[in-house]
């Protein structure tokens, strides 16, 4: 499962306001969720052409970035705003004054109240600055962590993910050894056969710094995440090649409408996510956007047969079905200007001058011959 790095802006979108009540939302607005630790945010909306638009910066999680773009319905008083891309909505209550927002923020099962207060120049929060750029590492070292803490999550831990950052700092929280191999080795879930019950369903908070100066690569994020599988997961596999439902991605009969990228050859991609079926890509290479798409998009492992090197930059826009988004159990939407988006296949075609089909292929299969649970550092 491929690890995105995404660099968002919110949009919102107003139904049905006033223009006055459409002034009185603008500004800045700062709350905390409150979970099994306390997440700051802050959202500041601004109007354009009638369109209010918003960024929204977890100060406590993603220092220096902002939430992806997003549909917003405000009528009268109350606010809805859509997450698509993590299944997640807040919906909330402008008071009758304008300075605050009494909500909560609900993904799946899981429901958190978040009231936001109108922030003035003497109260806002400070947003940390995005962290500078490291050198990057060495291309052709083999790092590891040097230091690695493994808790088990508490039980009532909310969310789940990880990221590395580009001073080599590498964080996991609520997950898995099965998500964590996942990421390690780039792979499908259906790529992935045995193991004992914990494998799946235990979860684990790391923290773990590279024993490498720089800032890491894609491939040497996935080399250290292996290694510490092996080093305190005591991982060991072995390969065979099995006939699996798939999806391929070869190049059309089109010329292709990929833009050679400038950006660092040996860097981390950049997708721009605008909610589900809308996302921009910088500075990525094929095998990155197959196994990102098998990661979240597709109920199937997707393996790039372009025989294209090199990275490029590309927009991607669909609409979504029923197969697609298997974690997140969406409903399209009806489009709000009566012309619905292509799906995926054609958007490939016409957009990506790509080819996207449904076949049978052999598959690497990672068989898990032993696993153990770490020991707490």
């Amino acid at each position: 499962m491929k690890t995105w790095i995404f660099i968002l802006t919110v949009a919102f979108m107003v139904t049905q306001p006033s223009a006055l009540f459409a002034e009185d939302v603008t500004g800045t607005w700062q709350g905390t969720l409150h979970s099994d630790r306390d997440i700051r945010e802050v959202i500041k909306i601004s109007k354009d052409d009638n369109i209010l638009r918003a960024a929204m910066f977890g100060i406590d999680s993603q220092p220096g970035q902002s939430s992806p773009s997003l549909p917003v319905t405000l009528q009268g008083r109350a606010i809805k705003i859509q997450f698509p891309g993590i299944g997640a909505v807040y919906q909330g209550t402008v008071s009758a004054d304008g300075n605050s927002i009494t909500g909560s923020f609900s993904q799946g099962a899981t429901t958190l109240t978040l009231t936001l207060v109108r922030a003035t120049a003497e109260t806002s929060w400070d947003i940390p600055a995005a962290p500078r750029p490291e050198k990057a590492m060495a291309t052709n070292a083999n790092p590891s962590f040097e230091v690695a803490s493994i808790k088990p999550s508490p039980p009532n831990a909310q969310g789940s993910g990880s990221g590395m950052d580009l001073g080599g700092l590498f964080t996991a929280r609520s997950m898995s050894a099965r998500e964590l191999m996942l990421l390690g080795y780039g792979l499908h879930p259906r790529q992935i056969e045995g193991g004992p019950a914990w494998f799946e369903t235990d979860r684990f908070d790391i923290v773990a710094k590279a024993d490498t100066a720089g800032a890491p690569n894609a491939a040497q994020v996935m080399t250290m995440v292996q290694n510490l599988l092996a080093d305190r997961f005591g991982l060991r596999v072995h390969r065979e090649k099995k006939e699996l439902a798939i999806y391929a991605i070869t190049v059309g009969k089109l010329p292709s409408r990929l833009t050679p990228s400038t950006g660092d050859p040996n860097g981390l991609p950049t997708v721009r996510l605008e909610g589900v079926g809308h996302f921009t890509a910088r500075n990525m290479n094929m095998k990155e956007f197959a196994e990102g798409l098998q990661g979240s998009v597709l109920d199937r492992p997707v393996i790039d047969q372009t025989g294209l090197s090199g990275r490029f930059d590309f927009t991607l826009n669909w609409t979504p079905d029923e197969f697609q988004f298997p974690s997140l159990h969406i409903k399209v939407p009806p489009p709000d200007n009566g012309a619905a988006l292509p799906d995926l296949f054609t958007a490939f075609k016409d957009q990506l001058g790509l080819k996207l089909e449904s076949t049978m292929g052999l598959v690497e299969i990672f068989v898990i011959d032993h696993v153990e649970k770490p020991s707490e550092n």
